[in-house]
């Protein structure tokens, strides 16, 4: 095996393990069901794009009551799509509701 096939082989395992263990993150609050008031469409990594890498992130937000994200965690996904999906899920707003509240959310990519 050449160099660069070892190389190539050495990241793929390196994003499958991290792939693994973000899915196997616990979750130690309950998710509620509350409605999503406008949602922004993530931005396609280019590297994604010139791998044809698609498929969906889970994420965990918690919510503002003004509806606006306070915070995420990545509950799963491909590493090269994770940064787009936070970015985009960030911008997205929920209905008002009386206190913060935690909603879980996926953002799907599919190729075009």
């Amino acid at each position: 095996m050449d160099r660069m096939s070892r190389r190539v082989l050495l990241i793929a395992f390196a994003l499958l393990a991290l792939t693994s263990s973000l899915g196997a993150q616990s979750d130690s609050t309950a998710a509620s069901d509350r409605k999503i008031s406008s949602r922004v469409a993530p931005s396609y990594p280019e590297l994604a794009k010139k791998m044809h890498i698609h498929g969906m992130v889970k994420l965990e937000a918690i919510v503002r009551t003004n509806g606006s994200v306070k915070s995420t965690r990545v509950l799963g996904g491909n590493p090269v799509l994770l940064n787009a999906a936070v970015e985009a899920v960030g911008k997205w707003r929920f209905e008002p509701a009386t206190s913060e509240t935690t909603e879980r959310v996926q953002v799907l990519f599919e190729t075009q």
